[in-house]
């Protein structure tokens, strides 16, 4: 009996450490991918709003004012580096922070755009990007924010035959019109259609061939964004 009892006590401990530990994410020893820990890491933007005018800027003149950018801190995260891009000119600002806020000079009556990313030791994660409009003096219409391309994405391969482009339109003042699409071959596309009231349009592509487009958002009265050449594949 005594013998029989000690053999099952063996069984069942050469059976625990044949299992890892319930707080062992990776069992090899390999180091990988932690999306607990990338949650984690990751901020969530808070101001300046998304899609949103800002008009509370400080040392305002009449074409320059210091805009407070904020984000909730991570409890994990050591620095951070904030990345701010002109949607006029594509001109890009960086800046390193300790903290969870940084005021930054920026122009106004200007659409912009802002993500953060967050560093410690072992990773880097990078938040969501917002769009914002930098208030300006005395304007009362803002031009439609540059669309955001969706589908194919920028250097994608996709299947010759049907391919959907797909993308998203934001305006402050709520009053898009419509979209034009600029869609072909040629690196510098001309307009494939106009007034195109959706956001996804479905287009023909042929094989071996490199299509380029964009999309002009335009409102009611007038204003237009440009999007910027984007382009894909076909396999």
């Amino acid at each position: 009996m005594r013998k029989l009892i000690y053999m099952f006590c063996i069984a069942i401990f050469v059976f625990a450490c044949s299992n890892s530990s319930p707080g062992d994410d990776n069992p090899n020893g390999e180091e990988g991918e932690n999306p607990t820990a990338n949650d984690k890491l990751k901020v969530n933007l808070q101001f300046p709003h998304k899609d949103a005018l800002c008009n509370t800027g400080t040392d305002i003149t009449p074409t320059q004012s210091t805009v407070v950018f904020e984000w909730e801190a991570s409890d994990i995260a050591e620095s951070y580096t904030i990345f701010v891009t002109n949607l006029v000119d594509g001109s890009s600002i960086e800046e390193d922070s300790s903290e969870d806020k940084i005021g930054i000079v920026l122009n106004r009556a200007t659409p912009y755009s802002w993500y953060v990313v967050s560093k410690n030791t072992s990773r880097t994660v990078e938040s969501d990007t917002w769009k914002f409009y930098n208030a300006g003096e005395g304007v009362e219409n803002y031009v439609p924010f540059p669309a955001t391309i969706n589908a194919p994405a920028m250097a994608a391969d996709v299947n010759a035959g049907n391919v959907t482009l797909r993308w998203t339109g934001s305006d402050i003042d709520n009053d898009i019109a419509g979209y034009d699409v600029y869609f072909g071959t040629n690196n510098n596309p001309d307009i494939y259609e106009s007034d195109v009231t959706a956001s996804e349009l479905n287009v023909s592509v042929t094989s071996a061939t490199i299509y380029y487009w964009k999309i002009v958002t335009k409102d009611a009265i007038g204003n237009a964004s440009d999007s910027g050449v984007f382009q894909f594949s076909v396999l």
